[in-house]
């Protein structure tokens, strides 16, 4: 006859795994719930997205949690880095972005939304200069540049990360607010939305693709929700 004693380990090791079961139940239930924190905290802030780093994170008062949280959702994103320094924007030299805007066409990015594009400005300033990127001439000049070689380029940015509220920012005028982030100028983002939707209409339809909810997706980025009726009457075939 088998002493009971000897049924003490198992017990001991049932308990153990319903112990890391439970653990992992709470380490995942912990991790959805700061990813939707960090959904909840961009939708309440999305004028807050024009941000270019953490420094700028940190100055607007979005959690340290919460970037951490965003840097996580990188990593199951292809994305695609165009990394820029002082001498490729003083130069106009777009020789990075036209090789990785040309590499992601290629590997199907208009059809993959995992695939993404984004930019990583190194400009150094003094520091006493309290301007931000987008307000510099400079680094404007060379996003304007860029926009008129690939003016369907929104289309590919990273917009969960904010690229678009930033690109936008260096192409239309606007005022930084330090509650409410970027203010862009009504009537010139209506101006350049129209202007991107008449352009990049066409172009996606000639890739194969509906240009319809991709478009009215940006402009709600953008904070315009736009009717479907404005695409059947512009583009019947959309």
């Amino acid at each position: 006859m088998t002493p009971i004693g000897s049924h003490r380990p198992i017990a001991k090791g049932r308990e153990l795994q319903l112990f890391y079961l439970r653990l992992w139940l709470c380490v995942s239930l912990l991790h959805l719930c700061l990813v939707f924190l960090y959904i909840a905290a961009i939708a309440s802030r999305r004028s807050l997205l024009p941000c270019w780093n953490d420094k700028l994170l940190n100055r607007q008062g979005i959690p340290a949690f919460l970037r951490l949280v965003r840097r996580l959702s990188l990593v199951s994103m292809a994305i695609t880095t165009i990394a820029l320094n002082a001498q490729s924007v003083r130069h106009l030299d777009f020789s990075a972005a036209q090789s990785a805007i040309e590499t992601l066409l290629q590997n199907g990015a208009l059809s993959d939304p995992q695939q993404c594009l984004r930019f990583d400005l190194d400009y150094p300033r003094d520091p006493t200069d309290p301007r931000e990127l987008s307000e510099i001439p400079e680094v404007r000049l060379w996003f304007i540049g860029l926009d008129a070689r690939y003016p369907w380029l929104p289309i590919l940015l990273d917009w969960k990360q904010g690229e678009l509220a930033r690109y936008t920012a260096m192409l239309v005028p606007h005022q930084f607010h330090r509650v409410e982030g970027i203010q862009y100028n009504p009537e010139a983002l209506e101006i350049f939305l129209m202007h991107k939707i008449f352009t990049i209409a066409p172009w996606l339809q000639q890739q194969g693709l509906s240009p319809k909810s991709k478009l009215l997706s940006m402009a709600q980025m953008l904070g315009y929700d736009l009717d479907e009726a404005f695409f059947d009457l512009v583009w019947p075939q959309s």
